[in-house]
């Protein structure tokens, strides 16, 4: 018997419906369209008698200096990938395959930076390192000669984002490593190999696939970097872009044009990385191992000279990653008059730069004593701290969680049409973001929304006032999807199809499966999702700076302020301390997450109950030791 169509008003029909098509005003709305806007650009280029000039950027690209902005992040990015790759190898060796004393603290310290990053991390560096900073006066007490500036361009964002790009080594190869069956290892011990040629001939090679995927993840971050080089003065493309995003034709020349063409130059090198790395990782890569796997045992360096050499390298490192975190939370905890002199003391232990405020006495010019009140406030006392973290929660919140909507929705629909083409086409329209660097999303967002002639957006400016807050969801969600897709994917394929055969079965509809069968399983891989996408996004640097104004302006803008505004007029004289509460603040924050994620959320369900057992007895114990309590049951007590 023929099986009957669903009528079209069937709750079925209607959401499949309103699915297709909003995911078609999705894609060619806010993915498409804006990007082929900003190609665009490029080619209609008027001259100054008003005529079109489709080669006009090119020229002045050609003659310009632009194609200085272009070498400065190659340059930056060509060498991240060897000072990075040589950093985060060494400390993933350190930690997990060498025997180096104090490992595990050692391994705290070398994944500070999964903790505090982007433009906190920057500013932190400053406090160190700054003209003012805490080393630079404690060298310039020593050298007096020495130029106080001497961290700022391009050895400083080299230096500063070596240590902060090793995070993904500390997650990505560190797993890695952990897979090597130690049986192939030791084999090669027993054949006479030395532990370094064993590191080189058997260890490396299993590694390389990884160790391409972050080479490449590497070189797009230099090219992409923004709140380095932004902080740090150094001129490099994306800093560049936002520079002329925000000119006009009465400043430079046609300065939205030459903004579009560095967007797809940066567009145009991610495509080919992306490519390249597609390609790479399509031919496979197998390693023969036993059946029976072994664990990895740490290897000791048995020549003396080269295991001391190895621990002063080990420690070396771990001091230069600790000392900004060390720095920034004594300081945090300082008031005023230390960390301007910059120096520590119990004495001058406060919680001003986090709560409260104080009035500020100065001398003016003329020697009079003037009070400016309540001019030392602290983070959650100062109005535009606590606007902006309020305004960066609620935006990151709400994009997070919708990109966590849009793609469980969306994978269900491609599991469910295995095969097909518009399953394989929603697939790779969920992808497109991850060609584009996000300083060319958010900048075509600024350009085609900038302007009341778009009309599926019901001709409103979305770059207008309190819109612009509208516009940044809406990109935080784009460039958060192809993240959330490739994870909760993964989640997907752990669901056994059987169980939703058996709901089906039992008369279960396609919407209540999906409710009552499917969520419940990939609900905790959802919402480690979400809590990476939030703590990425609170603290994101590119896209608020293309979208910074009063009515956008985020927690990252603050803090990059507070850079800036120390002490400027007689106001805001406690930026400094606010900047190292706010770091503090940030760590805070993202170890929390990190917490819930990868501790709580990494039990399986075993390990969930029997942490839930134990709580109900230390519960039930300590009800028992209450006056008046009563005692713990036998049956609680067991």
């Amino acid at each position: 018997m023929q099986k009957a169509k669903p009528s079209w008003r069937s709750p079925g029909m209607i959401w499949k419906v309103f699915g297709t098509a909003f995911f078609v005003y999705l894609f060619f709305g806010f993915m498409l369209l804006p990007c082929l806007n900003t190609l665009a650009q490029i080619f209609t280029t008027r001259d100054a008698a008003g005529n079109i000039d489709p080669l006009a950027v090119i020229r002045f690209f050609l003659a310009g200096n632009m194609p200085r902005f272009l070498w400065n992040s190659l340059k930056l990015a060509l060498c991240l990938v060897v000072t990075v790759n040589v950093v985060g190898i060494s400390i993933v060796l350190l930690t997990e395959y060498f025997d180096i004393k104090g490992a595990k603290v050692l391994r705290i310290g070398y994944m500070t930076t999964l903790v505090y990053s982007g433009v906190a991390l920057v500013t932190g560096y400053l406090f160190l390192y700054d003209s003012d900073g805490i080393l630079t006066t404690w060298l310039k007490g020593i050298f007096p000669d020495m130029n106080p500036s001497w961290f700022t361009g391009f050895n400083a964002v080299l230096f500063t984002m070596t240590f902060a790009c090793t995070s993904n080594h500390c997650l990505f190869l560190r797993n890695a490593i952990r897979g090597i069956d130690y049986n192939t290892v030791e084999a090669a011990r027993n054949m006479g190999a030395k532990p370094f040629k064993v590191l080189l001939k058997v260890v490396f090679p299993t590694l390389i696939p990884t160790l391409f995927s972050l080479t490449v993840m590497t070189f797009i971050t230099g090219l992409c970097a923004m709140s380095a080089p932004t902080l740090l003065g150094y001129d490099s493309i994306n800093p560049e872009i936002v520079r002329l995003a925000g000119s006009s034709v009465a400043d430079e020349a046609f300065p939205q044009a030459r903004a579009a063409l560095l967007s797809v130059i940066l567009a145009l090198f991610t495509i080919i990385l992306l490519n390249i790395l597609t390609a790479y990782e399509r031919k496979g890569h197998y390693l023969s191992v036993s059946k029976t796997k072994a664990k990895l045992v740490k290897q000791k360096i048995t020549n003396p000279v080269a295991n001391a050499l190895a621990h002063i390298y080990a420690y070396v490192l771990f001091v230069i990653y600790m000392t900004p975190v060390v720095m920034i939370v004594l300081f945090a905890f300082q008031n005023y008059p230390a960390i301007r002199s910059k120096t520590l003391s119990f004495d001058q232990f406060t919680l001003i730069n986090f709560f409260g405020q104080q009035d500020y006495e100065f001398l003016t010019n003329r020697g009079k004593l003037r009070t400016r009140v309540g001019s030392i406030s602290g983070l959650f006392s100062n109005a535009d701290t606590v606007g902006s973290i309020r305004l960066s929660f609620v935006l990151s919140a709400i994009a997070a969680a919708l990109a966590c909507v849009i793609v469980v929705v969306a994978v269900n629909y491609i599991f469910r049409n295995k095969g097909k083409k518009r399953a394989t086409v929603l697939e790779y329209s969920l992808l497109f973001p991850w060609l584009l660097p996000t300083i060319l999303i958010c900048y075509s967002y600024r350009t085609y929304f900038n302007t009341d002639t778009v009309w599926y957006v019901f001709n409103t400016n979305l770059y207008y006032r309190e819109n612009v807050q509208f516009l940044i969801i809406m990109a935080y969600t784009v460039v958060k999807l192809p993240f959330a897709l490739r994870m909760i994917k993964a989640a997907f394929y752990a669901i056994d199809e059987e169980l939703e055969d058996a709901a089906r079965n039992l008369g279960a509809s396609s919407l209540v499966s999906f409710l009552r069968v499917k969520l419940p399983i990939v609900l905790p891989s959802v919402l480690a999702v979400f809590a990476l996408n939030f703590n990425a996004l609170f603290t994101e640097y590119d896209m608020s700076a293309t979208f910074h104004s009063s009515y956008g302006k985020s927690y990252a803008m603050v803090i990059q302020n507070m850079c800036f505004e120390e002490g400027r007029d007689g106001y805001n004289v406690n930026a400094s301390g606010r900047r190292c509460a706010s770091t503090v603040f940030i760590m805070v924050i993202s170890a929390l997450i990190l917490y819930l994620v990868y501790g709580v959320g990494a039990r399986d369900l075993g390990e969930r109950l029997e942490a839930r057992a134990k709580w109900k007895r230390r519960f039930a114990a300590w009800r028992g030791k209450l006056p008046g309590g009563k005692p713990a049951d036998k049956a609680n007590a067991a």
